[in-house]
């Protein structure tokens, strides 16, 4: 297993549109075993495939406070169970330092494929189903930024960026 590196906004791969899982083998179960891996030690609740630079449709999320609670979606699909939308406070791993107020469905449903590429249907809702909805953003090649104004995006990119100088 292994800690992998995480893309940083405004890194352009960060908006490519990843592809649907087409086999679920060891190598993708040992690629899930290294998002975990990353995703604990960022520390973060949740991380999406394309935050690696792999381009297919797999996300994992742990929201439990032990870390005890690990879920994979391989090829998630969600459907609105309620149109009220919560409130927010949303940070990302790609966008580290950061924190931005984001409305969303409180209530889903997903299908989607295990970690043994068996499918499964969940609803899901509260923290649940918005870091969900967060990390399948990811996968269609969109950040929790491009929720919020042009101004507030351009002041955080240009302040990654800038940090990004200082570590090269």
């Amino acid at each position: 297993m292994a800690v992998l590196e995480i893309l940083e906004f405004p890194d352009p791969r960060l908006r490519t549109v990843a592809k649907p899982v087409k086999v679920v083998d060891n190598a993708m179960r040992a690629l899930i075993d290294d998002m975990f891996d990353t995703m604990y030690d960022a520390p973060g609740i949740g991380l999406a495939a394309s935050q690696i630079d792999v381009h297919q449709r797999l996300l994992v999320i742990d929201v439990s406070e032990d870390r005890s609670e690990p879920l994979v979606f391989i090829n998630p699909q969600v459907e609105v169970l309620d149109p009220e939308l919560g409130e927010y406070d949303e940070g990302c791993l790609s966008v580290p330092g950061f924190y931005e107020t984001v409305n969303r469905p409180r209530r889903i449903r997903v299908n989607a494929l295990d970690r043994n590429g068996e499918p499964f249907t969940r609803e899901l809702e509260g923290l649940l189903a918005i870091c969900l909805q967060h990390e399948i953003d990811h996968l269609d090649g969109k950040l929790f930024v491009d929720y919020i104004s042009p101004l507030k995006r351009q002041r955080i990119r240009r302040k990654l960026e800038k940090a990004h100088k200082k570590r090269a």
